[in-house]
């Protein structure tokens, strides 16, 4: 059953059992009103007749006035024995046990229905004789009640159609917006087709629109930074390729018989050059996956004390930064995270400083509270620092500025800085140092207590 059926089934049934209720409790209380009036009726017309006044003999016995008037009833005055007295009778109500109980004095009095002759039938003391016995057809009353029944089950069932089609009308509205998400997700899936549904109005419906519209989003960003990112791999591996095919082929085509011979000083430079170009596409690789790394979802968090990650990091910056010297001034600092990504991102960040300072050069490293449960780690070094045309693109995928197009580097190394900072609840930053050189920083969120869990 869809779900539009099973809210015009809600609905009607939710009124249907409304109507029901309704109606019967409605029928209930009209027919216990009706009889009470008959039984009100009845009991009036027996006082009218024990307090009338009696009138002349009818048969040599005196009956009360009153009875000439009781011309829609049945009537009779029996004995303890059930016999009318002196045949004073009207169509002779039926007699039973309660009747009697009543003309012998055991009763007070007794209404009851006679369900053979569909009445109503009271019995009353009369003076010291027996019994007046009053009986009323219930027919007119079992006539208004089906009207009645007939009535409520007419405007009962209208009401059940009419709340089946306006639960028709409202699952038809309220369910647009589900029928444009269904036909766009058939869309994505069918034809890859990305572009956002059409949402009107402010309800819980069209919030969802709104959130899958932000889904389509951010789908469409991130196959947007794939391909930018293919594209970008694959523009940056084309330079070392074909310098090696070109090395390459140069080197096999001096093998040939009859073909001119290479100079052994060629022949080192071609080989210190494919070293070089083996170098480069290999760190270049080696970014692309580490980068991809990055970029899945976290698995595991720990406990991460920041001074030993940097520790860690310069201790390998040191082996291969020449004479290049680093300065440290590290606070305590811990967070939850994933320690092997921050040691990339920090190696890489030194790394960085190195390669762009000069002969001796000093690169400062600091670790520092900045308060509001964040700390910044600054590395600056003495290099010619970033123009102002390349601060905003430093940290972007392969982004190289001029200077740095003829150094060793795959573009891609302030990329997974970024990413790792991102990761851990933080942000990258780049300026100007002291030193006239580059400041590069990382906000990352935490604590200086050790005690973090």
């Amino acid at each position: 059953m869809s779900l539009r059926a099973r809210v015009t089934w809600l609905a009607a049934s939710c009124v249907a059992g409304a109507v029901a209720v309704v109606s019967l409790g409605a029928y209930l209380t009209v027919r216990e009103n009706l009889y009470d009036q008959v039984d009100a009726t009845l009991g009036q017309k027996a006082a009218n007749v024990v307090n009338s006044p009696l009138i002349a003999e009818f048969e040599g016995q005196a009956i009360p006035a009153a009875l000439l008037s009781l011309t829609d009833v049945q009537f009779a005055l029996v004995d303890s024995n059930g016999t009318p007295i002196n045949n004073i009778t009207y169509h002779s109500p039926p007699i039973g046990h309660d009747e009697l109980a009543v003309a012998t004095g055991d009763k007070p009095n007794s209404i009851r229905t006679d369900r053979s002759t569909g009445t109503r039938v009271l019995a009353v003391p009369y003076r010291d004789l027996g019994a007046l016995v009053l009986a009323q057809s219930l027919q007119p009353t079992k006539d208004q009640l089906a009207d009645l029944s007939l009535v409520l089950l007419l405007i009962g069932g209208a009401g059940v159609v009419v709340s089946a089609l306006a639960g028709t009308a409202v699952a038809r509205t309220g369910l647009r917006p589900v029928q444009r998400l269904t036909r766009a997700t058939e869309r994505v899936a069918q034809t890859g087709d990305l572009r956002p549904i059409q949402v009107e109005g402010d309800d819980e419906l069209v919030r969802l629109s709104h959130s899958f519209n932000q889904m389509l989003a951010a789908v469409a960003y991130a196959q947007d930074r794939q391909r930018q990112l293919v594209a970008d791999a694959g523009h940056e591996l084309r330079t070392p390729l074909t310098s090696l095919r070109t090395n390459l082929e140069l080197l096999l085509s001096a093998e040939r018989p009859n073909s001119p011979q290479l100079s052994d000083e060629d022949k080192v430079e071609i080989h210190d050059d494919l070293r070089a170009q083996l170098g480069e596409l290999t760190q270049l690789i080696g970014d692309l996956v580490e980068l991809a790394r990055e970029d899945a979802p976290q698995l595991t968090r720990e406990r991460i004390d920041m001074v030993d990650i940097v520790e860690q990091a310069l201790a390998r910056a040191r082996r291969r930064a020449g004479d290049v010297t680093f300065e440290t001034d590290l606070q305590p600092w811990y967070l939850l995270g994933e320690p092997a990504v921050l040691e990339r991102a920090v190696l890489n960040l030194l790394d960085n400083a190195v390669k762009f300072s000069p002969p001796e050069g000093t690169v400062r490293v600091d670790l520092r509270h900045a308060g509001h449960g964040y700390a910044f780690l600054q590395v600056a070094d003495a290099g010619p620092g970033i123009t102002d045309a390349d601060l905003p693109y430093v940290f972007d995928r392969f982004y190289r500025s001029d200077e740095a197009r003829t150094l060793p580097g795959s573009g891609l190394g302030l990329a997974i800085v970024k990413s790792a900072a991102q990761r851990h609840g933080g942000a990258v930053y780049a300026g100007r140092s002291a030193d006239g050189g580059a400041l590069m920083a990382i906000r990352l969120p935490g604590t200086p207590d050790a005690s973090l869990g």
